[in-house]
């Protein structure tokens, strides 16, 4: 697991980039709820930590693509293909992730950068 930030340092309706390959965005919702999806938007390279969160769906600040922080699941298009959702354990007050072992829907391009030079 990862060790990532105390709660009480990301704020209810905050998200959190975490840089790992590819980036995790972590998400405390308006109902202290926190979830972690690939902060990658599969549509198009855009961080979905800058993203706009409603309930429990963030919004890409691209091209608005809508996806489920619970399971990753796409709500809205573009976007064809889920992010992965990656599990979330609040110990002693600290958030940890444990990244999931599924396969990364990444957008095209980005999966193009990966294949030419080995890195994102």
């Amino acid at each position: 697991m990862l060790a990532i930030c105390p709660l009480a340092d990301l704020a209810p309706g905050e998200a959190r980039r975490v840089e790992t390959q590819p980036p995790i965005a972590v998400f405390h919702t308006e109902d202290g709820e926190v979830f972690a999806i690939d902060d990658t938007c599969s549509h198009q390279d855009a961080s979905l930590a800058d993203g706009w969160v409603e309930g429990c769906e963030v919004e890409c600040p691209l091209h608005a693509s809508r996806f489920n922080l619970r399971t990753g699941a796409v709500d809205a298009p573009p976007a064809k293909l889920p992010v992965r959702a990656h599990t979330v354990v609040i110990e002693h007050g600290i958030v940890y992730i444990e990244p999931s072992t599924a396969e990364p829907n990444l957008p095209p391009q980005l999966r193009a950068r990966i294949a030419d030079t080995g890195r994102p």
